[in-house]
């Protein structure tokens, strides 16, 4: 006898971290993804798991495999100057009770077949190549309505189908959608030098360079630059356009721009989004969850991982309310505070980067941002 029947619309991170945590507490777990298969729905590189995502991932039962495939780092990160001299580290937070590492980097193909395999071990269902056209609530459900014209009833649905997010529609005013912040942000996969063995940043004129650690013998380069969105560097330009914003990086982001940005590099340029829904995340029988209702910047690191904790909580406050309504208060509430400030902080990070927030502290502000999530959820 299972709990209920559950539509998850979205196999990312968060709609799977959230199949795993509802199966995890018997509830009968469809997934549905639009994409062909589980690779086709990643998009980026790599990816930074905080403490809190570890604790997060900790409870999902697969904390295991992230840090064994991964590179569990001993701080958080270190600062240095464009020049490369060494200004301080930033130690990062810790968990009471807990020995999880500060933070683990792991490539995004690796988390999503860890995800994947545990979603499935759980008793979920995955169905790739799969949207849905319509939802339709009823006293006691929800009639889903596929693309092939299929339909079924669930006791809800789970909107986890990202910042574009459809199920959107039907819980939210429909003009609500992110908004481009200015900045785009350069990614390309590299050997792990030995010096890159925890999040390095350095500052620079044009921007914020960064390497991270992502498995024993790999790392990212990444750069968030500001431009305009219509126009962006494409295909061949990508090489000659992130060299110039590096040219005068000296130090490690200099040693990786000479040895590794090579006219054949696959580097990954994506805009940086950013959306906080105000006000209840559910409607009815219909919640949502990750990017759907906060699309967080890259700056913290923290968009996968408030997604993972999402799922977390959502099964949590099910399975300990009264009702659906009650439940998806008591998420909504545990959760909102939390991921407005991350949204919030990511902003003026980037706002800070671009030169427009002089008087801002961005290590105080990541500090502050790293005690609050290790703070109980």
């Amino acid at each position: 006898m299972t709990r209920g029947k559950a539509l998850i619309v979205g196999g990312g991170i968060g709609g799977l971290s959230t199949a795993i945590a509802l199966a995890n507490a018997d509830y009968e777990v469809r997934v549905v993804e639009q994409h062909e298969d589980l690779r086709s729905s990643i998009f980026g590189v790599g990816i930074i798991q905080p403490i809190n995502a570890l604790r997060a991932l900790k409870m999902l039962g697969v904390l295991d495999e992230c840090l064994d495939q991964g590179f569990p780092a001993k701080a958080w990160g270190a600062m240095y100057d464009v020049d490369g001299n060494f200004l301080h580290e930033m130690a990062g937070s810790k968990i009471e009770d807990d020995d999880l590492p500060p933070m683990n980097g792991l490539t995004r193909p690796k988390l999503h077949k860890i995800l994947t395999d545990a979603t499935l071990a759980a008793g979920a269902r995955i169905d790739y190549s799969t949207a849905f056209s319509e939802l339709t609530e009823e006293e006691d459900g929800v009639v889903v309505t596929l693309a092939d014209g299929s339909s079924d009833k669930y006791d809800f649905v789970v909107g986890a189908d990202g910042v574009r997010s459809a199920v959107r529609l039907y819980v939210l005013d429909a003009e609500l959608q992110p908004r481009y912040i200015g900045q785009s942000a350069y990614r390309l996969n590299i050997p792990r030098e030995p010096e890159i063995d925890r999040i390095i940043l350095q500052e620079g004129p044009k921007g914020m360079a960064g390497l991270v650690p992502i498995g024993k013998d790999m790392a990212y380069l990444f750069f968030n630059a500001e431009m305009p969105r219509e126009g962006r560097p494409q295909g061949a330009e990508l090489v000659s356009s992130l060299r110039e914003y590096l040219s005068d990086y000296k130090g490690i982001t200099g040693k990786i721009r000479d040895k590794y940005l090579t006219e054949d590099a696959d580097i990954v340029l994506r805009p940086e989004e950013s959306l906080m829904a105000y006000g209840e995340w559910h409607n009815g029988r219909v919640v949502l969850i990750g990017d759907a209702v906060h699309a967080i910047t890259p700056h913290l690191g923290q968009g996968a991982a408030q997604a993972i904790e999402d799922g977390v909580v959502l099964a949590d406050s099910l399975v300990n309310a009264g009702s659906l309504e009650e439940a998806f208060a008591n998420y909504t509430e545990r959760r909102f505070e939390r991921c407005k400030l991350i949204v919030e902080t990511s902003l003026a990070i980037g706002e800070w980067e671009c030169g427009h927030l002089d008087d801002f502290d961005n290590v105080a502000a990541t500090n502050h941002v790293l005690e609050i999530m290790a703070q109980p959820l």
